[in-house]
């Protein structure tokens, strides 16, 4: 009786040890097999762009792959709920930006940017700028204020969504200029240069990856940047506040999130691999080439960063009285 006791007491504590010993084994093998990091936005946009630069980086060093998956769809609360509702084992992650602290403001959601996520790391900061064609009548932002001022309404501009950083930015505008400017919202970045190339808006409140190529060759005239400080990407480009916005700075950011309760371990082993891409020269320099900074932060660095935005913008929403229908 008591042997019997006895032995089925060690089994138990040998499946227990023997149990904890394969979970740790598992995490810290980690990964495995294939990640996959959603993108909310069309391929062929700025935020495409950096989420494949630095994954590719990765994939290079790591021991398994990682994927872009681009999943769009209501301004990318599809792609967020996605990864809100996944495993939370490493494996299927989420590229988002600042749109991520402003949507919840003006939609309803089917998730929450802090308690349905475990922030990995912030990827790149960028300015926003003011684009047009090159044959709109507009040379600069005053000139651009006075017509919008003459004929209300007539102007358009294009957004990667509503509810996104590229749309409160120019909203942002709208308010500072004392303007009336149509919003057209569209699937992404890539859709929306399209369009403005296409004459379907007449101007973009963009990161600078979708337009600076466009710029460069002449077919875009960059009117102003959204930051206090002048973008090193385009160094005779005013900013805003220069133009006579005093005051006026909108910047946004993007970065990496995983499925609330993912593994410290598998959280902090993806950070480092983030870092360490983010530190090589070659990498810096791809995403300086669209215009983007790169810059990494540790989980709670980009945790704060998340509920200061969230905060920040609820402000701002409020105070625009901006209403997504």
């Amino acid at each position: 009786m008591k042997l019997s006791f006895y032995l089925t007491n060690t089994f138990l504590l040998f499946s227990v040890m023997l149990l904890h010993q394969t979970t740790v084994f598992a995490e810290t093998n980690f990964p495995t097999k294939t990640i996959k990091l959603i993108v909310p936005f069309p391929a062929g946009g700025g935020t495409d762009a950096v989420a494949r630069i630095v994954t590719q980086k990765i994939t290079d060093e790591f021991n398994a792959s990682i994927i872009v998956e681009n999943k769009i769809g209501a301004g990318g609360s599809v792609a967020t709920e996605f990864v809100a509702r996944s495993q939370p084992d490493g494996y299927t992650l989420l590229f988002t930006t600042s749109g991520h602290c402003i949507q919840p403001h003006l939609q309803k959601v089917n998730w929450n940017p802090i308690k349905d996520f475990t922030p990995i790391s912030t990827l790149v900061t960028n300015p926003l700028v003011v684009a047009v064609r090159t044959d709109f009548e507009a040379e600069n932002i005053k000139d651009l204020i006075r017509l919008a001022k003459e004929k209300p309404n007539k102007f358009t501009y294009g957004s990667s969504g509503a509810g996104s950083a590229l749309n409160l930015s120019a909203e942002y505008f709208k308010y500072m200029a004392n303007v009336e400017i149509v919003h057209v919202p569209y699937s992404g970045n890539g859709p929306m240069t399209l369009a403005l190339l296409k004459g379907e808006v007449d101007m973009v409140f963009d990161s600078l990856t979708g337009p600076l190529p466009n710029i460069r060759s002449n077919r875009l005239r960059p009117l102003a940047v959204t930051s206090l400080n002048r973008s090193f990407a385009l160094t005779d480009t005013p900013t805003l506040d220069e133009a006579g916005l005093k005051g006026y700075n909108f910047s946004s950011w993007s970065g990496i999130l995983a499925p609330a309760n993912t593994p410290k371990d598998i959280v902090q082993k993806l950070n480092a691999q983030i870092n360490r891409a983010l530190q090589d020269k070659s990498v810096r320099e791809r995403l300086n080439g669209f215009g983007y900074s790169p810059i990494a932060s540790s989980t709670q660095e980009f945790q704060d960063l998340i509920k200061d935005d969230l905060e920040k913008y609820k402000k701002m929403i409020k105070d625009l009285k901006i209403e997504v229908n």
